[in-house]
């Protein structure tokens, strides 16, 4: 496991935490900002008469109403991003990282109007007459250049299973067991099963549910989440002025959280900004493609109220209720997983200024005279003995460890290897905790009580489960581009096998894999678009031309 954690680590810092890729992330949606004249501002009223059907025309091609490939394209992205990924961006970089997200959406949003627009301008009929397109179509009509496209299908089919299969089924997974006591096995069976009736019933089945299921879990989420908020509201302004204070500085140590470096909480949080938007991934246009339309630039618009519904509406809303009930900073009860557990030689507090100084610096990367710890520690009936190190669980000092299950604790030797525990044995203890776990625990801070986490994991559930049904739909077009309609069968049957497989899989690990396929897909479309970019301001000037002419 260790191995294959310092694999994914290589590839992620080549990727998504590479020092480049927030910069060309925020930078093409800055760059486009500027040169198309703001249209995250100037055209946002005209999308909303354009969703509501005002400009249709009749006879117009495609397979989705403008409010189906919206819907569709938000199920994509309204998911586990929203509920675990804000989570885990404040666990990961503090209060900061959400100001990060907002700026991923604000820019996101003109950077969504550009890749939607160009996807439907170079769309196509597969071999089954249902409308094909995406930024493949764009890198090989548009740019000439058929291997781009090539790689951008090969890394869509890779991120249907990274980014929209594995991590939905495994917070649902966690946060089911967490609430309800379902064994994730149990839960990742089930919803495979229902997951394939859904995805093997075609793509009218699959736009057909993401209509219905968006606008209930949205409407669900957003009221019982105020109510946290309201219960909370004296933290709601110090909790706002800590977002944007902290944005250039990074986060100081509180609580257990050990504090984070600006560079730290910008990179996680347009990391996460992206992940829970899409916004530059490629994925959207996608489903866009599909709309009821002869004017590219009319569903562009449509998509700019993509991260506007999803980042500056809903994340935030989750934001608010994490840092407003200050469960971000409190350790708790948990069941460490072995990906985020490590043993450091000598004993730290984070109670103590200078211990937290040395853990803040080696949780961020730098040199610190913390090392990992080699050796072996002894176990008592389940409770860890003294000696030269300290557990870590979560970026937090870990409290409480008790070895073993509850009818039969641990005694002898762990074996530790470069700060891993290489025995196979379950730890529970106190520590942070972070991704759906800690939502959960943040809506329990109201009126609602434990009531909360059920509400949580409802819609974790259908927020989840109808973002690995968007993703499905996204992973076949990418199939269809490389190999045509004969693979789409088999290619529905393993996603349906890795959503189950995914539900049992260790969270932290899922969340790796996924930063690396978002990434893995972003790169190549930022560059087809910024290429593109001339061909993008001629069609929309084209496209007002046309609009002012027929009124």
């Amino acid at each position: 496991m260790a191995d294959f954690e310092q694999i994914l680590t290589f590839f992620d810092g080549l990727l998504q935490s590479a020092w480049y890729f927030p910069y060309l992330l925020l930078g093409t949606g800055v760059f486009f900002t500027i040169y198309l004249k703001a249209p995250q501002i100037f055209y946002f009223r005209h999308a909303w008469r354009v969703l509501r059907g005002q400009y249709d025309k009749p006879g117009a091609k495609g397979d989705a109403s403008h409010f189906q490939a919206l819907t569709t394209a938000i199920s994509g992205t309204v998911g586990t991003g929203n509920i675990g990924g804000v989570a885990f961006a404040i666990f990961l970089g503090g209060p900061a990282a959400l100001f990060w997200m907002w700026m991923t959406a604000f820019f996101g949003m003109t950077t969504k109007f550009v890749e939607v627009t160009l996807s439907h301008k170079y769309r196509d009929v597969d071999d089954e007459g249902y409308i094909v397109g995406g930024p493949m179509f764009v890198m090989e009509k548009g740019l000439n250049l058929k291997w781009l496209g090539i790689i951008f299908a090969i890394a869509t089919v890779v991120s249907s299973f990274g980014s929209g299969n594995m991590p939905q089924s495994n917070n649902i997974a966690v946060g089911l067991q967490g609430t309800f006591g379902i064994p994730e096995w149990i839960t990742g069976g089930v919803l495979a099963l229902l997951l394939a009736v859904v995805i093997l019933g075609g793509v009218k089945r699959i736009i057909k549910v993401a209509e219905k299921i968006v606008p209930t879990m949205a409407i669900l989420y957003f009221v019982t989440g105020l109510a946290v908020v309201f219960a909370n509201i004296e933290n709601v302004w110090p909790s706002l002025v800590n977002v944007v204070s902290d944005a250039f500085t990074g986060s100081a140590a509180v609580g257990g959280f050990l504090g984070a470096t600006f560079a730290y909480a910008f990179n996680k949080g347009v990391g996460r900004g992206l992940y829970s938007n899409e916004a530059g991934q490629g994925s959207a246009p996608i489903a866009h493609a599909a709309a009821r339309t002869d004017q590219p630039v009319s569903e562009g618009m449509v998509s700019i109220l993509e991260p506007f519904i999803d980042t500056i509406i809903i994340c935030t809303l989750t934001g608010l209720v994490i840092l407003s009930s200050g469960v971000w900073m409190e350790k708790h009860v948990n069941q460490f997983q072995q990906f985020d557990t490590n043993v450091v030689t000598g004993t730290w507090t984070d109670t103590d200024r200078a211990d937290r100084a040395a853990l803040f610096e080696y949780l961020n990367g730098r040199d610190s005279a913390i090392k990992p710890f080699n050796g072996t520690v002894e176990v008592v009936e389940g409770v860890l003995q003294p000696g030269p190190y300290t557990l870590l669980h979560n970026r937090s000092v870990a409290e409480a460890v008790l070895v073993g299950s509850v009818d039969r604790r641990f005694t002898g030797t762990l074996t530790v290897n470069r700060g891993n525990i290489e025995n196979d044995v379950v730890l529970t203890g106190k520590s942070l905790i972070h991704s759906a776990a800690l939502t959960s625990e943040a809506f329990t801070r109201s009126a609602f009580g434990n009531y909360g986490r059920y509400v949580v994991a409802l819609v974790l559930l259908l927020f989840a489960f109808s973002t690995a049904v968007a993703w499905s739909y996204y992973g076949d077009r990418a199939v269809v581009y490389l190999v045509g309609t004969a693979w789409l069968t088999p290619y529905r049957l393993t996603y349906v096998l890795g959503f189950f497989f995914a539900a049992i899989a260790d969270t932290s690990l899922i969340w790796l894999i996924a930063a690396i396929t978002v990434a893995f897909m972003t790169i190549p479309n930022l560059i087809a678009i910024l290429l593109l970019r001339k061909e993008m301001k001629q069609t929309v000037a084209d496209y007002w031309r046309d609009f002012e002419s027929e009124r």
